[in-house]
């Protein structure tokens, strides 16, 4: 399985944001699975999943302060990479 990821350290905690389809955050239970799937590429980082809407305008799930930080950072400026 391949995804898109972007491995980020800011302000000292490093964490990972995922971008992920819509129906991997669409209840509780999904979000939870994804986030353990992805958790195996990324032991002991906090995890964020990302879906876009039609519009390309993303949506995060996770972790608080990092979704609210996200929420101020254009997508292009963060460094998305292939993982396989």
């Amino acid at each position: 399985m391949s995804f898109d990821a972007a491995l980020v350290r800011e302000q000292g905690v490093k964490f990972a944001i995922v971008a992920v389809k819509n129906h991997a955050v669409s209840s509780d239970a999904a979000r939870r699975q994804a986030m353990a799937a992805f958790g195996t590429h990324f032991p002991g980082v906090p995890i964020v999943l990302m879906a876009q809407d039609g519009q390309g305008r993303p949506t995060f799930w996770g972790r608080s302060d990092i979704v609210r930080f996200l929420a101020q950072v254009p997508l292009g400026a963060l460094p998305w990479k292939r993982f396989s």
